[in-house]
């Protein structure tokens, strides 16, 4: 589209906002565009968001509901040299006007980014006589003036290097480089052209746009810029903790034809797969937040809050998506969790608060401001990184948003899902079963979303345009993620051609996947016990259908998180006998409360801790706290009537936390007249393991949790950037930990388990079980594969590869072992 000089009103004048609008929105009724009802919606919009962008330039458009008082897409400016209060503080000199159909008004959206960060350039525009000037700009013609030389100057100390990243300095490089530059008090910027960023800022960095082979030169000020430039030296020759993308699966191929003249959707690829069934588009909640407060205390204490909460939850999905598909795709969400402490941002967000706006309201508009800046950076893939932005800025908002409108809708039954675009939180929160493939209109295929979409196996097209979003919902559709199609209501012939195609392949892999109810019985006869990881009720019947002999590790948090209140005594026996009754007689081992400063819940007011993962955590919070924990014990016991349950309490580090409580579980068990269970502990810590032949005299069984105790052993913590991958669970030090644990446990007649992330892996279940390891625990993906790969070796075998991998040095070293 383009900007006219008709649809610009230079030297105006407005009594106050509501003018502004109606005189901006007057000119496109004028020039037909927009019926005069949708000024009436523009309106309507200011009490819902924020159209302020910032430089004295606002951008009112309507509510996506009222696009049908549309006639086409166009845009108006009106300038108003003496300016007009936007909100409190906010003076507007350049109102635009929007009203877009689709996306046609994008590119003058991203040209004017350019203008938000040059303020003379706005100021010209405010005070030009001719309408030229501002169609120059903003439709691109003219770029604006370049920002002072001044602000494009690098520190005296600095270092060049090259960026050897397969794809540059992308979100997750770019997350370590920002947290090792953290780590020293010396000011860092990085250069990169004629651009220079905040070193500590991932939003920053994420606009210099480097690519692969780029030179950047990285330079400091400060006490230790020295050791900065050399830690920063090391972590970008180093690869800033990215690895090489491991071989992709052998997938089956769905070899089928449309016929002539179907109704097709083009798209880019982005996963995989062939789905069947019904359009649904996706619908989001709106967050609605007040623009002033009168306490900016007050509000800086909420966006504390609201971004220590929505870092809680990026970490519970950074640990359930790499159980489910690994730590490279989880590492999304560690990056996701950087932009929440980014300088930048926050700095911008607490200035607006001190000049009177609301926490959700100042958020609300740095994101939007970042997402704007990011979206015009050259390369493609950086500039995706504007949905990882927003899907962080949007998880914020709903701990501040003042109320909430139209709540997501998600499907009950099988469909495709439409829609504009996914956030890759979005796409983890899918479930498979009820989503069958998804079209995003805007995207790529090297998208966190695509990414994410790969490891969870749905199918997936991206990039396919605004055609996309006019397609009628509830129709019959066929999505080919291989060829990137979507064919909206496909002629029969077509639609059989695609069922046979699918009922070929997935008749298939039913064959294959029967072997998974197969005992993971070595070649020598041996039997292993393979059981799952859940954290939810519905995940229990998914286990047995993947072929688990029982659950090994309920996490019970999912009932105390992201609620106000504690879980009541009969909503925690629900859940538990739910589980066991879709277990059927198999065994249900639940862990106690695992909580504590680094999974903060609010309703428990805890103090925040400098080292949380030393902190009141785990058995300690429950002992503190008991009137919740014999409350969870209760409802255990309930629910111990209906099935086999083992109680399993976390975090134990010394003799007298499992004292204290067993003497609670034996309280609440006579409080309910429950039956006698199973009780063991979480092997975690050092001081466990040394005391193992103590507490093996006081427990029926132990699980060692490898992921905890391979940082605590190796004091490497596992979410860390940099340190994540070298925190390996094979490493000869915690593979010790695991010989002498089972060692004092069978020397007192009990067995041991585990569920940490090494029991998942094929080499570290082998290694294991030669250690003695009687049960793995592991994310239900991985059942089958792992007792599959139990079923090839011997446990004679398996002895001797334990015994190598004792001697090794390194965890390498370790992972060099053959198997065979």
């Amino acid at each position: 589209m383009e900007l006219e000089r008709r649809n610009i009103k230079l030297h105006a004048r407005a009594a106050n906002k509501a003018d502004a609008i109606q005189q901006a929105g007057a000119i496109l009724v004028a020039n037909e565009y927009i019926k005069p009802g949708y000024v009436d919606s523009m309106l309507s919009r200011e009490k819902v968001a924020n159209t302020f962008l910032g430089n004295g330039i606002a951008i009112p458009h309507g509510l996506p509901k009222d696009r049908d008082l549309i006639l086409r897409t166009g845009v108006s400016v009106l300038q108003l040299p003496h300016g007009v209060e936007w909100n409190r503080g906010e003076t507007v000199h350049l109102v635009i006007a929007i009203a877009a159909k689709s996306d046609e008004h994008l590119g003058i959206l991203a040209n004017l980014t350019s203008v938000l960060s040059d303020e003379e350039t706005a100021r010209h525009l405010a005070h030009t006589d001719d309408p030229q000037d501002i169609v120059d700009v903003l439709t691109g013609k003219r770029a604006p003036r370049a920002a002072p030389a001044e602000t494009l100057t690098d520190f005296p100390t600095y270092v060049d290097l090259t960026v050897r990243n397969p794809t540059g300095l992308h979100a997750r490089p770019a997350t370590v480089f920002a947290t090792v530059a953290k780590e020293f008090a010396s000011e860092v910027r990085v250069r990169h052209d004629n651009k220079v960023s905040n070193g500590k800022s991932l939003a920053s960095l994420l606009k210099l746009g480097v690519e692969r082979g780029g030179v950047i030169r990285v330079s400091a000020q400060g006490p230790d810029a020295a050791a900065a430039l050399q830690a920063l030296k090391q972590a970008v020759e180093s690869g800033l903790g990215e690895e090489e993308a491991p071989a992709e699966e052998a997938l089956p191929v769905y070899e089928w034809e449309a016929e002539p003249g179907e109704v097709v959707v083009p798209g880019i690829p982005a996963s995989p797969g062939l789905a069947i069934g019904p359009l649904r588009f996706v619908k989001r909640s709106k967050y609605v937040v007040e623009a002033t407060a009168r306490d900016a205390d007050v509000e800086k204490t909420h966006l504390k809050e609201a971004i220590a909460a929505a870092r809680t939850q990026l970490l519970d999905l950074y640990a359930e998506v790499k159980a489910r598909s690994g730590a490279g795709q989880a590492s999304i969400f560690l990056a996701h969790a950087e932009f929440l402490d980014d300088p930048e941002l926050l700095e911008a967000v607490n200035t607006q608060i001190e000049a009177g706006t609301s926490a959700g309201w100042a958020w609300q508009q740095a994101i939007e401001a970042r997402v704007a800046e990011l979206k015009t950076v050259g390369d493609p893939l950086i500039a995706g990184r504007a949905v990882d932005l927003s899907d962080v800025g949007r998880r914020v908002l709903s701990f501040l948003a003042h109320h909430i409108e139209e709540g997501p809708l998600l499907p009950k039954t099988p469909v495709i899902l439409l829609a504009d675009d996914l956030t890759p939180s979005d796409t983890a929160s899918l479930d498979p079963a009820l989503v069958l493939g998804f079209c995003t209109a805007a995207g790529g295929p090297t998208s966190h979303t695509a990414i994410i979409a790969r490891a969870l196996g749905i199918p997936a097209v991206v990039g396919a345009g605004p055609a996309l979003l006019t397609q009628p919902e509830s129709d019959m559709a066929i999505l080919d993620g291989y060829r990137g199609q979507l064919y909206v209501s496909p002629s029969p012939k077509t639609l059989a051609a695609a069922q046979k195609a699918y009922h070929a392949v997935t008749a298939q892999r039913e064959a294959e996947k029967l072997e998974c109810y197969l005992p993971a019985l070595t070649t020598d006869g041996h039997r292993v016990e393979v059981v799952a990881n859940i954290s939810r009720v519905e995940e229990a019947s998914q286990a047995v259908n993947a072929g688990a002999e029982g659950v090994g590790l309920l996490r019970t948090e999912f009932l105390f998180q992201d609620r106000t209140t504690p879980p009541t005594e009969e909503e925690q026996y629900t859940a538990y006998r739910e589980m066991l009754q879709a277990l059927n007689g198999l065994p249900l081992i639940i862990r106690t409360l695992d909580i504590g400063g680094d999974k903060p819940v609010p309703y428990l007011n805890m103090p925040a801790e400098t080292n949380p993962f030393l902190g009141v955590r785990g058995i300690r919070l429950c002992l503190a706290r008991p009137e919740l924990f014999r409350t969870q014990l209760r409802a255990i016991y309930r629910a111990a009537q209906h099935g086999p349950v083992r109680i399993m309490f976390p975090m134990v580090a010394t003799l007298e936390e499992l004292e204290a409580a067993k003497a609670h579980a034996a309280e609440a068990r006579w409080e309910v007249s429950g039956p006698s269970v199973e009780i063991g502990i979480m092997v975690e810590v050092p001081s466990a393991v040394i005391l193992a032949d103590q507490l093996a005299e006081e427990v029926d069984f132990f699980s060692i949790g490898t992921n905890d105790l391979t940082q605590y052993v190796l004091a490497m913590d596992r979410g860390h950037p940099m340190l994540g991958k070298q925190a390996d669970g094979l490493h000869p030090a915690v593979l010790r930990m695991v010989e002498r644990t089972v060692q004092a446990a069978s020397a007192a007649g009990k067995w041991v388990g585990v569920c940490g992330g090494i029991a998942g892996d094929p080499k570290g279940a082998v290694l294991l079980v030669g250690l003695g390891v009687a049960e793995l625990s592991v994310s239900i993906p991985a059942i089958a594969a792992i007792k599959a790969q139990l079923r090839r070796v011997s446990l004679a075998r398996a002895k001797s590869l334990a015994q190598q991998a004792l001697q090794c040095r390194t965890a390498a070293e370790v992972r060099s072992l053959p198997i065979a």
